[in-house]
């Protein structure tokens, strides 16, 4: 895609937001179906689609690393989301980019998720965005680019400013 195509794709998005803020609210949902007897997770990807993902424990939990582990889906999110993200910015700006890959590592201690030890925390204690860009852009317009990578990136913005998540029991 060019910058025109994707200037064309947008423009129409852009005045409607403009126009009326309540068309450009989203709700996104995935619903896991959980399997007891393997101790996994199911979800549609994508959604409307027939095929599932299957996630499971991590084998650093007890998993046979036979399926996905959510922590890993975490950072895959991340990654496609920087990545989706930097191409439309790169062509946004007219960049001449021959190759990017998008690296997201996230470090964990599973002593908190196994209550090994309670002053350890359940989750991820850091995250690392890696940009491996290749091209004929300027040092300057590489750091522009990553820049509004961090700037627009839903996923990476989401982790950064830690959002309300609220859950509930709903008996069936």
């Amino acid at each position: 895609m060019d910058r025109q195509q994707l200037k064309n794709l947008q423009a129409p998005l852009k005045e409607l937001y403009q126009q009326d803020p309540t068309q450009a609210v989203a709700e996104l949902r995935a619903v896991g179906i959980v399997d007891l007897a393997t101790l996994t997770c199911s979800v549609q990807r994508p959604p409307g689609d027939a095929t599932h993902v299957i996630a499971g424990l991590h084998p650093k939990a007890g998993g046979d690393n036979s399926v996905a582990c959510s922590g890993d889906m975490l950072m895959q999110a991340l990654a496609t989301c920087a990545g989706v993200t930097l191409a439309a910015v790169s062509v946004s700006m007219g960049l001449d980019l021959q190759e990017a890959t998008v690296e997201a590592i996230g470090t964990m201690d599973f002593r908190g998720t196994l209550g090994v030890s309670r002053d350890v925390p359940c989750g991820l204690t850091s995250v690392v965005l890696n940009f491996h860009l290749r091209g004929n852009a300027s040092t300057e317009q590489l750091d522009k680019l990553v820049q509004l990578v961090e700037r627009y990136c839903v996923v990476l913005n989401t982790l950064q400013k830690s959002v309300s998540v609220s859950s509930h029991r709903i008996t069936a």
